[in-house]
């Protein structure tokens, strides 16, 4: 039977990427984003390829788009909940709460609408049962200088992971997370020109293909369900995080 899969953020950067490899490797893959356009460029190009515009802060689109994409398949095997933003480099005391509250919309409560759906499938499906993968990022353990709506969220994610991975047990529904660090993407062009570092410089830091990305989140995605990766790091070889600060 084949395997079907929910990206969200797949129109661009390490979302499109992943989709592309799980399409190569045969699975049906549902592309959520907010921008239909995009979306549609996409899929009309990619067999197996299903178009789901929706805004993940919102929970009603997301669930709609969570429904039309099983009536087309009948069951959920996995989502990688993937779509985030960040901000500009900031102190807190020059974040306004449009800022905050967008971060927080995208970041956590997407995250959070999307395994809902992903969890309440799963659960009702015959066989039961599924996996989630939530992109976390190295900044859920290391925070970058003025990044704090973004790590904030990102220590938020690694909680959510860790709640899902025990409510899921009973439901086999299995959850891990992927922590990247300096995939390059058309986000992460700016690594090459210079990156905020703990001292407040700015340095150019090396960066990796998002392929690697996409490669881990599939590789996470075949295991049996018996079977997990819990928390795996991704990142550039080189780059300043091991020592960051």
């Amino acid at each position: 039977m084949t395997k079907t899969i929910i990206i969200t953020g797949a129109s661009q950067g390490i979302g499109q990427t992943t989709a592309e490899a799980f399409l190569d490797a045969g699975w049906i893959v549902g592309c959520l984003a907010r921008n239909a356009d995009k979306l549609a460029a996409f899929c009309d190009i990619h067999d197996g390829a299903v178009p789901l515009a929706a805004d993940v802060s919102d929970s009603a689109a997301v669930d709609a788009a969570f429904s039309g994409f099983i009536d087309k398949t009948g069951r959920l095997d996995a989502l990688f909940n993937n779509a985030g933003r960040g901000s500009a480099a900031l102190p807190i005391d020059e974040i306004d709460d449009e800022t905050w509250n967008s971060v927080v919309g995208v970041n956590l409560t997407g995250m959070f609408n999307c395994a809902r759906a992903a969890f309440r499938q799963m659960r009702a499906q015959d066989p039961q049962g599924g996996r989630i993968v939530n992109n976390g990022s190295v900044s859920a353990y290391v925070p970058r200088w003025r990044s704090l709506p973004y790590t904030a969220t990102k220590h938020a994610v690694t909680g959510m992971t860790k709640s899902l991975s025990l409510d899921g047990r009973a439901f086999d529904i299995a959850c891990g997370q992927i922590d990247i660090g300096n995939a390059l993407t058309d986000m992460t062009e700016d690594m090459a020109t210079g990156k905020p570092q703990a001292d407040g410089t700015l340095s150019p830091e090396p960066t990796m293909d998002a392929a690697h990305v996409a490669n881990t989140v599939l590789n996470m995605c075949d295991l049996p369900l018996d079977a997990n990766i819990q928390f795996v790091t991704v990142m550039a070889t080189k780059m300043p995080y091991i020592g960051r600060g």
